[in-house]
């Protein structure tokens, strides 16, 4: 009997919608029974291992971290901001300018209430200093070092309202008019040195951009670990707007020999279009360091046997670590079950601590990526078949953290097919925490937070693939 094409999508189909259903329950999301998946399951094994991120790229952030926490399973995490202060280009400070105030005021992020912050906003108190850069910024490497000059600009000190929308006085031709602004912190500089280093320069100073920057470097921010207290947090803080800026008030003698009061806001990071059509923030960089003395993170990092077994793995952003993820039963998966359709497959991820809670909640999303040839990141079929759907398609294909069953959900389906049918190469699959409002398959800078989850070797709470095939043959 001869088939035709037709013939055989009408066989497939077929089989499609007449396979038995041996194990209908106990894994994936929720479903309507009258669209459960059919078919056989088989529950496959993953295997884990540890594996310390490698430095971020923090140009054209949409969000930036600054902070400091003291984590008992992670350890230390510290993240400061260099920031390019932009002139507004010819302002004329007027004769014989005096300052008034000079504050570098920084707006937290609010693209989600779930990415402004991560840590201790009730019991801790955050130092915050300011210094001048001693180079304009150049590098964007969360792993590189921003100079310094060592005198104290100035400082913030308290606890952090990332919520909380704030009332200011706003100079407008001398008059003070109160206005309730976004949730930010607002931090006093050095009157004397910004006397010198801006007004004192005239509308010279401010001819170009190129000009203010090469005198004035730009502004950094760390936290002073001394002066702050508790188990902290990072914050972060957007500057794609009008809202994060350095701001100067002065007084200059008008014609009539009076005192006029004016104000310029300086921006912080120029918004410069991309090749693709986008934008994104030149000139701000983030600097971000990870100290795991001590902890359990350190010690599987540390242990030189790279297939030793655990029941725990643990997941963290910031570049900090994540988990290659291996799937020893995919190779072989046509000898052992024949050839198979794959119906669905779920990457099942199940925390492994009995209740991950504040201030150090499980992370909200989870990335899943894989290497290709070149060990570089790329996503994995399901990512790109559901991402390209209609809306709501990164909640189909999965990753966010259910809180009532404490895991996350992958849809694996094509991804599994793909290895099964040797038609892609497993060069490396990997979990790590992602922006709640970003996928990303690159070193996060832009979400702090972390999760520990079931290892390979626990029981209660094992990760695992689970599987629904239909034999063809």
């Amino acid at each position: 009997m001869k088939f035709t094409k037709q013939d055989l999508l009408t066989l497939l189909i077929g089989l499609f919608l007449f396979a038995s259903c041996k194990n209908p329950d106990g894994v994936g999301l929720d479903v309507d029974p009258n669209a459960a998946i059919t078919g056989t399951l088989v529950v496959s094994p993953v295997t884990t291992q540890l594996v310390e991120e490698t430095a971020a790229n923090t140009l054209g952030l949409n969000r930036y971290p600054l902070g400091y926490m003291t984590d008992p399973v992670f350890g230390k995490t510290e993240a400061g901001i260099a920031m390019t202060v932009y002139p507004v280009v010819n302002t004329d400070f007027g004769t014989a300018p005096q300052l008034d105030s000079a504050v570098l005021v920084l707006k937290f992020d609010e693209s989600s209430t779930l990415t402004k912050f991560y840590g201790d906003t009730t019991n801790s108190k955050y130092s915050i200093d300011v210094f001048q850069l001693a180079n304009k910024v150049t590098t964007y490497k969360s792993s590189d070092v921003q100079s310094i000059n060592n005198t104290l600009l100035g400082n913030f000190t308290g606890k952090l309202a990332p919520n909380t929308k704030t009332k200011v006085f706003d100079v407008i031709a001398g008059k003070d008019t109160l206005k309730t602004v976004p949730a930010q912190i607002r931090i006093p500089l050095n009157k004397a040195f910004i006397q010198n280093a801006i007004l004192n320069q005239g509308t010279a100073g401010t001819a170009t951009d190129t000009k203010f920057i090469e005198s004035f470097k730009g502004l950094y921010a760390q936290i002073n670990k001394t002066s702050s207290t508790g188990v902290g947090g990072i914050a972060f803080f957007n500057f794609s707007g009008t809202d994060s800026y350095l701001q100067l008030v002065w007084k200059k003698t008008n014609s009539s020999n009076g005192v006029d009061t004016t104000s310029v806001n300086f921006p912080i990071g120029k918004l410069v279009q991309n090749s693709t059509g986008g934008s994104s923030i030149s000139g701000v960089a983030a600097n971000i360091k990870h100290d795991y003395a001590g902890t359990p993170v350190q010690e599987q990092i540390s242990n030189p046997n790279p297939s030793a077994s655990y029941n725990v793995t643990y997941l963290q952003g910031l570049a900090g670590v994540k988990t290659r993820l291996t799937f020893p039963e995919l190779t072989g998966f046509t000898g052992t079950y024949g050839k198979a359709i794959i119906n669905k497959a779920e990457l099942v991820v199940e925390i492994g601590e009995n209740a991950p809670a504040y201030p150090f909640n499980a992370a909200q999303r989870l990335s899943l990526y894989r290497w290709d040839i070149a060990h570089q990141p790329a996503n994995i079929p399901d990512f790109t078949t559901f991402s390209g759907s209609a809306s709501g398609g990164a909640a189909l294909f999965g990753g966010y953290f259910d809180s009532l069953k404490k895991r996350y959900i992958f849809v694996v389906t094509s991804y599994v097919q793909s290895l099964i049918d040797k038609n892609m190469e497993d060069y490396g699959t990997f979990l790590a925490p992602t922006s709640y409002t970003d996928f990303q398959n690159v070193p996060s800078a832009t979400s702090a937070e972390r999760s520990i989850i079931g290892a390979s070797n626990t029981t209660a709470n094992k990760i695992k693939l689970n599987i629904y095939y239909t034999k063809i043959n």
